[in-house]
């Protein structure tokens, strides 16, 4: 299993819907325990690094290619 390299602002797609019906969430603290934030209704949550890392599907937006 590889480790995702999550960083400061980006969007990433997880693979379950929050509630609101939106899948996108942003990255917003990286480390053991992540903080993310539903792209639809701004909610925001703590989750576990290897649970992320699990539940997500693919990265949409990432920090690095807009700093190029």
């Amino acid at each position: 299993m590889d480790i995702i390299k999550y960083r400061l602002g980006d969007v990433i797609e997880l693979k379950k819907a929050h509630p609101c019906g939106s899948k996108q969430f942003k990255i917003l603290r990286v480390g053991g325990i992540m903080r993310i934030c539903c792209v639809g209704c701004s909610r925001d949550m703590e989750i576990d690094r290897i649970k992320l890392e699990k539940a997500t599907r693919k990265i949409i937006f990432s920090s690095e290619d807009a700093n190029k």
